[in-house]
């Protein structure tokens, strides 16, 4: 991609400089607009400007000022994903790569470099590698990851129940993704504060990011090692054995794949969910009245905030056209669902009610679509509901001006959600439904007005009318006191018997 030439005007004859926090402060070589940097914080708004600067696709620097494309349009979105004879996800075709513009000490090279995964192949790789990871969650049981999700749910929030206040973000939505993913890999001992750190610091980009990635990479070598001499029922185990036979080192690198996209994604909308439920009254009103289901809350979410805002990257295989833009051979695309899904041609009323349609952008599209898109429906709609169902009157415990969140290209971070809530006791998250004792039946129950009670010494006429009737063996052995045999039936007590309200009312309604 050919950065666009700007003619100077008068500003920049006489040398004067933007004033700060003008959107040309931002501006790099070619007067294009940067994706990072300190004027760059608000890409939302970054993003509007550029659509309407450039329309659906426009020009823009990644760090170190490399061209890029971002794809503002949800058409032109679908199109680029949807099209893989025109783009690619393999970087080694990427002209700044190979003009050496690209360093390798790049702080995006880790979402660009080339890996030998499903997401970056194509052709019939492309097919192998995929349909290893699609069978694998296939043979996910989604009975046992709900009660897996809603155990991991009762856990975390009896951590904090007895206390009245936490934070929703660092106590809950960054654990509850791991802990759920951990178990469906296969290794529920590795879930722990050190991998939820780790898989978050990497994320960040920090300095120990390498060190916390190894620590996830040596941690998923010995699973596949030890799921390959000996597989079990999960999903590492399936992903082993899968027909595609899949090397231990493509078998590390998809559960390390699968595990971090999972854990991004989820982590990230479980925060935002629970964050409009807390901030929006009307939100959280549809919500207590049945006008709105959580799984609906959920899709609404993702319409509103993706849990990716980009993903790096698409490639154009050949010299193209996207949304009015001359697109050449070897130029980057940034797939970008925040944008796309506020496209103003799909969405001209922001305001408006999404639920029931799931056309966002949110999981991607074509070929690359997220395999386990359901298992992050899954996590985030019983992770709510859950934690309502322990916390019904949990409010949020801070301005909602406060909140900030780490924002970078590729993913919007709410930082904390402080809360307080009534304490409550701890539950017991191993406790099996329907194991409470059965409560004594009662052996009389009065529908009519109750008889007078008799005078001192006399015996009811009824009753005296009543002969004894002995106890039934088999009732008293099987515990269940007062209830006939089905081989010994009631005889009926002789005499006149009281009538019910409903016989009384029978009797007066059909005249007699």
């Amino acid at each position: 991609m050919t950065p666009e030439s700007h003619s100077t005007t008068d500003t920049d004859d006489l040398g004067i400089s933007p004033p700060p926090g003008c959107p040309a402060h931002n501006l790099g070589p070619g007067g294009l607009h940067r994706l990072y940097g300190p004027d760059a914080r608000d890409l939302g708004a970054l993003y509007e400007r550029l659509r309407a600067e450039h329309g659906a696709v426009a020009p823009v620097l990644l760090h170190d000022d490399v061209p890029m494309w971002v794809v503002l349009g949800h058409a032109e979105n679908l199109h680029m994903v949807r099209s893989p004879t025109q783009f690619t996800r393999d970087s080694r075709i990427w002209s700044p790569l190979l003009e050496g513009m690209v360093k390798p000490d790049h702080p995006l090279m880790p979402h660009i470099a080339w890996q030998p995964i499903c997401s970056h192949a194509e052709g019939d790789e492309h097919l192998r590698l995929r349909g290893a990871v699609t069978g694998a969650v296939s043979t996910i049981d989604f009975r046992s990851l709900r009660r897996h999700i809603t155990r991991y749910t009762q856990i975390l929030v009896n951590r904090f129940c007895e206390v009245g206040e936490a934070d929703l973000v660092g106590q809950y939505a960054d654990h509850l993704p791991m802990a759920v993913m951990c178990e469906i890999l296969g290794m529920p001992d590795e879930y722990g504060d050190r991998i939820v750190h780790a898989a978050r610091d990497m994320l960040k980009g920090t300095e120990t990011a390498i060190a916390s990635n190894q620590y996830i990479v040596d941690a998923l070598g010995r699973l596949a090692a030890q799921r390959r001499a000996q597989p079990e029922d999960d999903f590492t185990s399936h992903l082993v054995t899968h027909p595609a036979g899949l090397t231990d080192d493509e078998v590390r690198e998809h559960l390390r794949v699968v595990l971090i996209a999972a854990y991004e994604a989820t982590a990230n909308l479980l925060a935002n969910v629970l964050r409009t439920v807390l901030t929006d009254p009307r939100f959280r009103a549809q919500l207590n009245g049945g006008q709105m289901t959580v799984p609906e809350a959920v899709e609404q979410s993702l319409w509103d905030e993706p849990p990716f805002s980009a993903v790096f990257a698409y490639f154009a295989k050949q010299e193209t056209e996207l949304g009015g833009q001359r697109i050449r051979k070897g130029d980057g695309l940034l797939f970008a669902p925040a944008p796309g899904n506020v496209d103003p041609r799909v969405r001209p009323d922001l305001t408006a009610n999404m639920q029931g349609n799931r056309s966002h952008l949110a999981f991607g599209g074509g070929p690359h679509e997220c395999p386990g898109q359901d298992i992050g429906r899954a996590i985030a709609d019983i992770g709510v509901d859950a934690l309502l169902m322990r916390m019904p009157d949990v409010e949020l415990d801070c301005d909602e001006e406060d909140l900030h969140w780490a924002e970078s290209i590729s993913s919007r971070h709410l930082v904390e959600l402080p809360v307080r809530f009534e304490p409550s006791p701890r539950q017991d998250v191993m406790e099996k439904p329907g194991m409470e004792p059965v409560h004594r039946p009662r052996a009389e129950w009065q529908l009519g007005t109750a008889a007078p009670d008799p005078a001192p010494g006399v015996v009811p006429a009824a009753a005296a009318a009543q002969p004894a009737v002995p106890p039934y063996p088999a009732a008293a052995a099987s515990g269940m006191p007062g209830r006939p045999s089905p081989a010994a039936p009631v005889a009926e007590p002789a005499g006149p018997r009281r009538m019910g309200a409903w016989q009384r009312f029978l009797r007066w309604w059909r005249g007699y």
